[in-house]
């Protein structure tokens, strides 16, 4: 499936955007490519909210769930940067699994960035909730499970979230931010920069935040009162969100 090895062109490949993409047809292809997880992963948090209220620790589930919420944002980053974004190299027992668990993921995006195949990672995270699920119901259903559950579920909205980025335009002016500034991310100027994509906070924090030339360019017209110039296009499939 994944065809580009970060340990041999390096994690962020140049794109290419040949003549003749037909987004629409991106668009259904990568939708339809992340209904299933989103599907298992919103029906199994359901059922664990659903059993926690019945055992009487519905409030408390809750608790856990908004903590898992608040906990994804700085998960989602260190993902993105670290393991997306990492470079894993064949050397030792540990190395070799690694390379062959990771260093095949997201190049292939970074390279068509259009290309509904490689948009979200589809069924890849099922092997972790496969292990990770079974072993959370050690704990009592309102605690850890109910947290993997929701980790497992915010990573399927991020995905749409990312997924929006790509395909979609909708005007709300946050949404406008977050679209330019991943889109930034896929350019050859934003290598190593705009990791978050639903929040930029951790960027901050760790030193990943785009420049503040830059983010004045991206953000939507009238934003905090500004008038920033029109954001640069890059080759025509990004007017749809490449």
């Amino acid at each position: 499936m994944y065809t580009l090895l970060k340990s041999v062109i390096g994690s962020f490949p140049e794109p290419s955007f040949p003549q003749g993409i037909d987004m629409a047809a991106e668009d259904h292809k990568a939708r339809r490519r992340l209904y299933p997880v989103t599907i298992v992963y919103s029906v199994q948090l359901a059922i664990l909210l659903g059993l926690s209220a019945r055992a009487g620790h519905g409030v408390a589930a809750l608790g856990v769930f908004a903590a898992g919420v608040v906990l994804w944002s700085p998960i989602e980053y260190w993902a993105h940067r670290y393991i997306l974004h990492g470079i894993f190299p064949r050397r030792g027992v540990i190395g070799v699994a690694l390379h062959h668990l990771f260093d095949a993921s997201h190049a292939d995006h970074h390279a068509r960035p259009w290309d509904g195949h490689y948009i979200n990672g589809h069924l890849d995270t099922l092997w972790l909730a496969l292990v990770v699920m079974p072993l959370s119901l050690l704990a009592p259903i309102h605690t850890l499970p109910v947290f993997v559950a929701t980790i497992l579920l915010c990573y399927a909205a991020e995905e749409w979230v990312h997924h929006a980025c790509h395909f979609w335009n909708f005007r709300w002016s946050y949404f406008q931010y977050l679209r330019r500034r991943h889109l930034f991310h896929h350019s050859r100027h934003g290598i190593g920069l705009g990791y978050g994509v639903t929040s930029g906070i951790w960027d901050v924090v760790f030193g990943t935040r785009i420049p503040v030339r830059e983010r004045r360019l991206l953000l939507p017209r009238g934003s905090l009162g500004a008038e920033p110039a029109p954001l640069a296009r890059a080759p025509e499939t990004s007017a749809h969100g490449a």
